[in-house]
């Protein structure tokens, strides 16, 4: 039968645990409408772009 590994999940991941907890405070903050926003915008300009300057 298959051995249980109790316990070991936590080990495994204690890594990511403080990678993640020590983000750095120094960087840009841009909230995700914010990057949603801008991606849609851009879309639509790329979208628009060969009306005004046909190729």
């Amino acid at each position: 039968m298959a051995k249980e590994n109790k316990g070991e999940s936590f080990s495994s991941s204690a890594g990511l645990m403080r990678y993640f907890d020590s983000e750095d405070d120094k960087g840009i903050k841009i909230g995700p409408k914010v990057v949603i926003a801008a991606a849609i915008a851009f879309t639509v300009l790329i979208l628009v772009l060969p009306v005004f300057f046909p190729m």
